[in-house]
């Protein structure tokens, strides 16, 4: 019985397909792959922001196994949207890769007066402009050897560090920002497995391959992410680490310039109830105020 075939979805992306096969290969038992095109993937010249942002990269892919075309689906844990289908569930992580970001092609201090730097996350734009105000920010969308290329046009360019080195593009020259300079996406990093409620036997299969701290660390993270409602359009950090079962996180939620920037951290040991909590101490000082005046814009 535990020997059946596991059909794993996955986007179609070289990155993507290099998670799902680290998935499927932790298994233990066959796998195949189910490629699915995701809203995200198949409009590459609109800001996500625009098409739908949370959510743009997992929605079909997350049908497939609603569906029951595909019995798990494998994420990058960053794409996923606070809200889940109610058909499904996420309680599966690969251990941790590297949560943080990194600028190809110069380092921050090295690039000039009204440099253009490009990336498609809003979290990034503001997060540059509070440490260099003086740059240009476009936008940057497509896979990884895409937005490579775009190095051509621009000054530089900001992505996912653990991307680069499950690619093992490794040699591009790139400035690793530390999380407490530049706070990462939540779940940035980390790889997450989705699967049906009611599925028994795959959730026994995924139980032997859950590495627990990295899902104490995200579950506190999307804890937070929750507290600022499906809806925020802010950009909102959020990261956690796990030592003897505690859980210490920090988050931030800042202005779309980067002009003003509201970061706490706290600890406990309820992965949620901690996320949650530390959500509403920023919301209550400032970060209201911040969704409030984006809502106006």
């Amino acid at each position: 019985m535990g020997s059946r075939l596991i059909k794993i979805a996955t986007r179609s992306s070289k990155l993507a397909l290099f998670q799902a096969n680290l998935v499927g290969e932790r298994l233990g038992v066959p796998y195949e792959l189910v490629k699915v095109h995701s809203g995200g993937d198949l409009d590459l010249q609109s800001p996500l922001s625009v098409i739908g942002g949370s959510g743009i990269f997992v929605k079909e892919v997350q049908a497939a196994v609603i569906r029951g075309e595909a019995d798990i689906a494998v994420h990058s844990a960053k794409d996923i949207p606070a809200k889940l289908p109610v058909e499904t569930v996420v309680d599966t992580f690969i251990e941790r890769g590297d949560p943080r970001d990194c600028l190809v092609g110069s380092d921050i201090a090295g690039l000039k007066i009204g440099a253009v730097v490009a990336t498609g996350s809003t979290r990034r734009k503001a997060l540059l402009k509070m440490l260099r105000p003086d740059l240009e920010v476009v936008e940057l969308r497509g896979n990884i050897a895409t937005r490579l290329v775009r190095l051509r046009e621009v000054d530089a360019i900001v992505m996912a560090n653990a991307a680069l080195e499950r690619l093992e593009l490794v040699d591009v020259d790139r400035q690793v920002f530390e999380v407490d300079e530049f706070m990462p996406q939540v779940g940035q990093g980390a790889i997450a497995v989705e699967r049906r409620c009611d599925d028994d036997r795959v959730a026994s299969i995924l139980f032997e391959v859950n590495d627990r701290p990295t899902q104490l660390a995200v579950e506190a993270e999307r804890g937070f992410l929750s507290q600022m409602g499906s809806g925020c359009t802010l950009p909102i950090g959020a990261f956690a680490t796990v030592n003897a079962g505690q859980i210490h996180l920090s988050a931030l939620i800042a202005a779309l310039d980067g002009s003003r920037v509201i970061e706490r951290g706290q600890s406990g040991r309820d992965p949620k109830l901690l996320g949650s909590n530390l959500g509403a101490l920023i919301l209550s000082e400032g970060g209201s105020e911040l969704l409030m005046e984006a809502e106006k814009d």
